[in-house]
């Protein structure tokens, strides 16, 4: 592999006993779109395939066999018709297999898989039958599937109850980079930028290759936000709405609860969301919600101390929050509208909730600047609302709690500054009072700790020292 790869180490580890093994390998690769499954999968072959294929985006099995014959034509140089079945197709690849040299490894790459399984096109059972009577029995073939269409990967491929149950033998989920491995990704682009600019260009972006590899070592990180988002015809001008029709279908109506779950930073229960949308059942709700969160794009997590009934779906993919606050009503506008509006209270409201989004994207390098790396620990969002007959008795809500196994809490709080973040005495008393209300009302038989997560760290003064440990954005790079 090229030198200059950045991460992927669990993948590529998997994939190298892959190709060890003696036996036929059916490889799943899945995660969501933009975030490098292609680039991992021709990467770490070098372009070493037996024979690849691509479904195409929303074409039907007509074109799709013409398509795959095509790819027979020129990898193999067979002269062979066009197939009328799937069946049909994947007898000539398996011809072609059995005389391809039985000493060496054969990969074969299925890529965009989702895309092939078309409308009464019998594609998933055909090649369900392909591994199952004959490609699990060839002890060199490994065969990779690959997908952006996650939900249907899990549904069909990962969690298939019938032809392919249990069948893969290496399961891949592809997750965007973390802010270390980004960095490292920009300065193979030879783009330096501060951590702070890295910081926000991920709380816009994510980790996604696909979007980073778009940025210009030529302009600073604010030219680069208004070439890409701002300017008329930009790289990602139209992306919002290509993503999503690509992934899912009825792309509207994913679009419509997105579009909702944006406009509440917390999030929203499934019951809330059913209600907001009316034009959708309960049922599609269910199934758009699920498809959301195996994609990546909806994270869904329970409060401290309530029930699963009451679990809560929060928008967690930066760029389509970034979407819905700048893009959406300010396209063609103002093609310089990042840079000339860089300071004003939207845009630091976004950063300050994009900031609890990102530490909450880097849990594992939070506990390792506390040093509890090792200790085994979950994760909630915390509220309680006020007490109309306890005047003294304040709502509070905490945006993350890390409820430890050694019987210890930590209530973080987390602030985007450009310099030391500094506690006043009125935020003091609005810290006294989330600490006071989270061990009243959750009485936990355990110690509670205090932690500011900040850019640049707490300014020392007399209300500081309510602060029990600090992490600092250059912690969030581990």
């Amino acid at each position: 592999m090229d030198k200059n790869f950045i991460g992927r180490e669990r993948e590529i580890e998997s994939l190298t006993k892959c190709m060890e093994s003696n036996q036929a390998q059916l490889v799943v690769v899945y995660g969501r779109r933009r975030v490098g499954k292609t680039f991992l999968i021709e990467s770490f072959f070098e372009d070493d395939f037996a024979f690849t294929y691509t479904g195409a985006y929303n074409q039907p099995k007509s074109v799709q066999l013409m398509n795959f014959t095509d790819e027979i034509r020129f990898q193999t140089g067979a002269n062979i018709d066009v197939p009328q079945t799937w069946r049909e197709a994947f007898s000539e690849l398996r011809a072609y297999l059995s005389g391809v040299d039985k000493d060496k490894k054969q990969v074969v790459f299925f890529d965009e898989m989702p895309w092939m399984d078309t409308h009464k096109s019998d594609f998933l059972p055909t090649f369900e039958w392909f591994w199952n009577s004959w490609g699990s029995k060839q002890k060199n073939l490994v065969f990779v599937i690959c997908g952006s269409a996650t939900s249907w990967m899990m549904e069909n491929i990962s969690d298939n109850k019938g032809g392919l149950f249990n069948r893969q033998t290496c399961r891949i989920y592809l997750e965007p980079f973390n802010l270390s491995e980004t960095e490292k990704f920009l300065k193979t682009k030879n783009i330096n930028w501060s951590r702070m600019d890295i910081a926000e260009c991920y709380m816009i972006m994510g980790g996604m290759p696909y979007y980073l590899n778009l940025l210009n070592s030529s302009m600073d990180f604010r030219q680069n936000i208004d070439e890409l988002f701002f300017r008329k015809k930009g790289q990602l001008w139209d992306e919002f709405t290509h993503l999503y029709h690509t992934l899912f279908n009825n792309g509207d109506m994913y679009m419509d609860v997105v579009e909702l779950l944006s406009k509440k930073k917390s999030g929203m229960t499934r019951a809330e969301i059913t209600e907001a949308n009316i034009s959708s059942s309960s049922n599609t709700i269910n199934k758009i919600l699920g498809n959301l969160v195996s994609s990546g794009f909806v994270r869904v997590y329970s409060y401290y101390g309530h029930k699963k009934k009451e679990e809560v779906y929060q928008l967690c993919d930066y760029y389509s929050l970034f979407y819905f606050k700048f893009i959406k009503d300010n396209y063609g506008k103002d093609e310089y509208f990042w840079s000339k509006s860089y300071e004003n209270a939207k845009i630091n409201n976004w950063r300050g909730n994009s900031f609890e989004l990102l530490c909450k994207d880097h849990i594992r390098q939070i506990k390792k600047a506390m040093g509890i790396e090792g200790v085994v620990s979950e994760e909630y969002d915390w509220f309680t609302r006020k007490k109309d007959n306890k005047k003294a008795e304040r709502g509070a809500q905490i945006d993350l709690l890390i409820d430890r196994r050694d019987m210890t809490v930590n209530i973080c709080e987390m602030k985007f500054s450009r310099n030391e973040y500094s506690i006043d005495i009125n935020y003091e008393e609005e810290l006294r009072n989330k600490i006071e209300a989270f061990r009243r009302e959750a009485e936990p038989k355990k110690t509670i700790l205090l932690t500011m997560v900040t850019t640049w760290g707490v300014k020392k003064n007399k209300y500081s020292g309510i602060v029990t440990n600090q992490v600092v954005l250059d912690d969030l790079f581990e």
